[in-house]
Order: C-alpha cells, then sequence, then structure tokens
C-alpha cells in the first residue's frame, strides 16, 4: 500500500542533508529509487509500495514522482514539504529530521549511506549512473515514452533469489495491508 507521507519525509529526509533545506526535483527522485533499490537488496522489502518505471531519465517510484511533480493533491505530502519551484523540493521552515516518523531506523541508515554516496552527485550525473547498465540493469531505454519496470527485474538485479516467488509475496503481503487498512476505517 503506497504511503505518500512516507514517500514526502523520505524527499525531506534527503532535502534536509543540504545547507538549503532544498534539493532538485531529478535528484530527489534518482535518490528515492536508489534508496528504495538498496532496501530491496538489503533487507527484501522496499521503503515504498509503488510501480517503478523506466523513464528518458532512468528509473522512478511512479507515484512518488507523481507527487512530487504535483499532479496529485496530497496533504501529507504538503505537511512537510514546499511547492516545487525553480526545479527544487524544499522542506517547509518548522519541519526537522526527528518530526519525520514514518522513516525506521534501518531506513534512514539506508538513506544515510545512499546520500553519502550520491549526495554530491548533480541530477545529471544521478542520471548518467542509472543509465548504466553495471549499475541500473533493470533500466531500459524507453525512448521519450515509458516503460513499467516489473518488481521480479528489480529484485534479480539486487541478487534476490526466487524473484518471482518474492515478488508475489510482496504484492500478497501488500493486500493484505489493502484489507486491513479497508477494515480499520
Amino acid at each position: 500500500m503506497y504511503n505518500a507521507a512516507k514517500a514526502a519525509q523520505i524527499i525531506a529526509y534527503l532535502a534536509l542533508k543540504t545547507p538549503a533545506r532544498s534539493i532538485n526535483m531529478l535528484k530527489a527522485i534518482k535518490l528515492v529509487y536508489i534508496s528504495d533499490r538498496e532496501a530491496l537488496r538489503r533487507f527484501g522489502y522496499p521503503m515504498l509500495d509503488e510501480p517503478r518505471v523506466s523513464m528518458r531519465h532512468g528509473p522512478v517510484n511512479s507515484w512518488t514522482y507523481d507527487n512530487a511533480k504535483g499532479e496529485v493533491e496530497n496533504a501529507s505530502w504538503a505537511a512537510v514539504l514546499d511547492d516545487r519551484e525553480n526545479h527544487l523540493i524544499g522542506v517547509k521552515p518548522d519541519i526537522t529530521a526527528n518530526e519525520l516518523d514514518e522513516l525506521s531506523d534501518a531506513e534512514v541508515e539506508v538513506l544515510d549511506e545512499v546520500w553519502g554516496k550520491f549526495g554530491g552527485m548533480t541530477q545529471w550525473q544521478l542520471v548518467e549512473w542509472t543509465h548504466n547498465s553495471d549499475n541500473v540493469p533493470e533500466w531500459e531505454d524507453p525512448g521519450f515514452s515509458s516503460d513499467p519496470i516489473p518488481l521480479e527485474r528489480v529484485l534479480r538485479a539486487v541478487g534476490i533469489g526466487n524473484a518471482n516467488e518474492h515478488a508475489r509475496f510482496l504484492k500478497d503481503q501488500a493486500a493484505v495491508g489493502r484489507i486491513f487498512a479497508e477494515l480499520a476505517k
């Protein structure tokens, strides 16, 4: 089940790593994908349950990208992030890292390590890095369109054995989560 509040907090956490408390949107989207992929590699679970797609500038987490572009009205997104301006996503002035309660300690560790490795890169260096099949073999150039990246392909790329079975397991877990969320309403 997609957690927009968590997606917003991931971007906020990354933006808080900068002195300006803002981050280039394309860079943020690339770092979200890389972090989500790293969580899959380490834990067998993604940070965000959402479709992933290949786009001209590399792979993206689809619904997070839609939120970042402002295509989705979302109160939890607006609670921590300022509107996109000049291709930057900023953190609201009163938000601190301690308030980002959707992120587990393990996820914060992943985000810190991803920032340590990639935070100094520009958005275009990250695009180039994600286009390299040695780094992100699941991305396939869709031209000026977009193509889904099956979860199974990501799982294989990060070294998860039995990728098809594991993808079914993750999809079943997400379905159970949606059922419980409906029951809780």
